[in-house]
């Protein structure tokens, strides 16, 4: 096994905390702004934009740099249209047979259904695909490891990316929904991840009237003092 080589850090701005303050609180009210949408217009989106933010997803970390992810991004009409037509056999069976009642109860509020016409209309598709293992040239394996995680992680980069040019998305997560596999052509060992809609809200676009929760109910701050108190309190082992 053959040391690890390391490089410098790429050169980043020196900024002030007020500056440094000034920067994540332009992120977050940019980033605030990202809805997901389920009304596309068919306004085309050059490929050049989807490269660059699929650059940008490929960027992310993973476990051991093992980059676990394959991106698979659809044009073509009659493929979306195949795409439409499997996600809307899948969407009928989970809304009439598999889904639960407080699944569903959860779900009334945004006026989801099984039809998915954005999946024609968006310009682009985008499918998300994690790589458990890597399989190698000469037939063995190379196991992937976090790769669920790692695989999260670049498809928030991508999302996030997407948000940053000017365009809209929509997360859809297909469950079950392996002949995404087939009908673009990944091995059958990498697994559907999320299917990503992407494009320009059509005009008139709405979107579920919601809130986001507050600071104080996703995060917790603990200072030393607090956090030397809380370590001390737990069981041992």
């Amino acid at each position: 096994m053959s040391p690890p080589r390391f490089v410098p850090l790429p050169p980043r701005e020196l900024r002030s905390d007020d500056e440094i303050l000034q920067c994540a609180a332009s992120f977050r009210i940019e980033i605030q702004q990202r809805r997901t949408v389920r009304e596309f217009a068919d306004r085309p989106v050059p490929r050049e934009i989807i490269e660059e933010c699929l650059r940008a997803a490929g960027s992310a970390p993973s476990g051991a740099n093992m980059q676990p992810w394959h991106f698979v991004a659809v044009s073509d009409p009659a493929l979306k249209q195949q795409i439409r037509t499997a996600a809307e056999q899948e969407e009928e069976e989970f809304y009439t047979r598999r889904a639960p009642r407080e699944w569903l109860e959860a779900l009334a509020s945004l006026g989801t259904d099984a039809r998915k016409p954005f999946l024609e209309v968006a310009p682009w598709l985008i499918a998300v695909f994690s790589q458990p293992f890597r399989q190698n040239v000469d037939g063995t394996r190379m196991k992937h490891y976090y790769a669920t995680e790692s695989v999260g992680l670049a498809t928030g980069f991508l999302i996030a990316a997407l948000h940053h040019a000017g365009l809209a998305t929509l997360t859809h997560t297909p469950s079950p929904m392996a002949v995404l596999n087939s009908l673009l052509g990944r091995p059958s060992h990498e697994k559907p991840f999320l299917l990503l809609v992407v494009g320009h809200p059509a005009e008139g676009a709405t979107v579920p009237d919601i809130q986001r929760k507050q600071l104080v109910e996703i995060s917790s701050f603990l200072p030393a003092a607090q956090l030397d108190r809380a370590v001390a309190a737990r069981p041992r082992q």
